[in-house]
């Protein structure tokens, strides 16, 4: 996941004619955030399968930091419900480690540690997708490179970011509000999420276009989070409204853009839209504002 700083969006029109592409990926199974009470982390994959099946999303990665199944044994099912329902799942790290802020050595045994979990669950199934935690992919250059190098000896490709609109941030809140049982406040931060989201489709579409005058497929970040599981049915409608197509990540990261990605012997070069524009010089629209104080609600 990544802490997103928010301002005010710029007011850029992009047609929604064509049909874009979106991958959904799923962070920090098998759980994410407080729980609300009376609710469980099997009941919150549950109702997440559930609406990706019923709206026909492909099988979509889930990225897993397997201290969390340790810490919370109550968590671990969530794994085989994932595997169950024909879903893959890749690295997140065992312990949802920031390279920017540990050695290399320790990020790399932090890696290394979450593969027998990964692949006692995927059996013959390539699982060698990995997901930076805070999508922190090293601190310096030399850090950096030698991250890309550690795992492409491993076999591993990288799942990138390209679209993100914060949907961790408001699961805490919504445990807290649920706790009061505050239906008011939830109402207000369902109608949050669903804003972030749709001005994310439009500032992420402005900088696809103003790179390369198209829709890249995107890569969108998700958690296996309480509220996130309760909106799912509304966002997948969102983006279906918005023309998007659902597809795997693996299609995803075909597309050239991604190609830092997924040939780690290359130079790392940019892997965000963000890093794109800031090496060609563009402009970088402004973050969709935040319009819900999430830390003070529910207080």
């Amino acid at each position: 996941m990544r802490v997103l700083l928010w301002s005010a969006v710029s007011a850029v029109s992009v047609s929604s004619s064509a049909a874009q592409q979106i991958a959904f990926t799923w962070d920090d199974l098998p759980a994410h955030s407080s729980l609300p009470p009376g609710q469980t982390r099997q009941e919150i994959a549950t109702n997440i399968l559930s609406a990706m099946k019923e709206a026909n999303l492909p099988p979509a990665f889930g990225f897993v930091n397997g201290a969390t199944a340790e810490r919370e044994p109550l968590s671990a099912p969530v794994l085989k419900q994932w595997r169950s329902a024909g879903l893959p799942l890749g690295n997140h790290t065992w312990s949802h480690m920031n390279l920017n802020e540990h050695s290399l050595a320790d990020w790399e045994s932090d890696v290394l540690k979450n593969e027998p979990l990964l692949e006692s669950s995927m059996g013959t199934q390539d699982w060698h997708w990995l997901r930076f935690p805070y999508l922190a992919e090293g601190d310096t250059q030399q850090k950096r490179d030698a991250a890309r190098k550690f795992l492409a000896e491993h076999h591993y490709k990288i799942a990138g970011v390209t679209m993100s609109f914060g949907d961790y941030l408001y699961n805490e809140p919504y445990a807290r509000c649920s706790a009061k049982n505050d239906t008011a406040a939830i109402d207000k931060l369902k109608a949050s999420y669903l804003a972030a989201a749709r001005a994310t489709i439009t500032y992420t579409r402005a900088m696809s276009k103003a790179l390369y005058g198209r829709d890249i497929p995107y890569v969108l970040l998700m958690h296996i989070g309480a509220l996130d599981a309760r909106m799912l049915p509304q966002l997948l409608n969102l983006y279906r409204e918005n023309g998007f197509r659902f597809i795997r990540l693996e299609d995803a990261e075909k597309d050239p853009f991604y190609r830092y990605d997924v040939h780690l012997s290359l130079p790392s070069g940019p892997d965000t839209l963000e890093e794109a524009m800031r090496k060609r010089n563009l402009p970088i629209p402004e973050r969709p504002q935040l319009d819900l104080d999430l830390n003070g609600i529910c207080r």
